[in-house]
C-alpha cells in the first residue's frame, strides 16, 4: 500500500512540474513558429494575441503605413452594421477564403479581428499556413472595441 501511495504522489509531482514548465493552461500572449526545415525557408509567422487599446494604439501608430491591413473576418452582413475604418472584409465562412488570403501579401503586417475574437484566431492560424510574417489578434473583436467607446464606421 506504501508504494502505491509513493508513485501516485511522485505521479501527482511530476504532473505539477510538467504544468509549471510548460506554462499551464494559460494562452501565450505570443505564438512563434517557425518552418519545419530551416534550410528550405527563412520564413517565420508571429501571430500575437493582443487586446482592444493595443489594437487601438498599433491602428494609430500606423495610419500612414501602407503595410499595415486591418482585416475583418466577419460575414458582410457584420461588417456593414460597423467595421473599423479603412478595415478590409474577408469572410472567414466563404468556402474561398484561403484563397483570397493567399492574393495578400504576406510580408505586411495585420491586424485581424471578427465579432469576439474566436473567428479572427482560426484566420491567424490559416495566414500561419499561408507564410504570412506578422499577424495580430485583436482578442476582444469588434464587441470589445465597441465596449471601449472607439468609433466604427458603415
Amino acid at each position: 500500500m506504501r508504494i502505491k501511495k509513493f508513485v501516485l504522489l511522485t505521479l501527482l509531482v511530476l504532473l505539477v512540474i510538467g504544468v509549471v514548465l510548460s506554462g499551464g493552461c494559460a494562452p501565450s500572449q505570443v505564438a512563434l513558429t517557425a518552418t519545419p526545415h530551416p534550410a528550405i525557408s527563412n520564413t517565420v509567422t508571429i501571430i500575437e494575441n493582443i487586446t482592444t487599446q493595443a489594437a487601438n494604439t498599433l491602428i494609430q501608430e500606423n495610419k500612414s503605413n501602407a503595410d499595415f491591413v486591418i482585416l475583418d473576418v466577419r460575414t458582410p452582413e457584420e461588417f456593414a452594421d460597423g467595421h473599423i475604418e479603412n478595415a478590409v472584409n474577408i469572410d472567414l465562412y466563404l468556402a474561398t477564403f484561403r484563397d483570397e488570403l493567399d492574393r495578400l501579401d504576406k510580408n505586411k503586417t495585420y491586424l485581424v479581428y471578427c465579432r469576439s475574437g474566436s473567428r479572427s484566431f482560426s484566420a491567424a492560424k490559416i495566414m500561419e499556413t499561408l507564410k504570412f510574417k506578422k499577424i495580430y489578434n485583436m482578442l476582444d473583436g469588434i464587441i470589445g472595441w465597441r465596449a471601449e467607446g472607439l468609433p466604427t464606421i458603415k
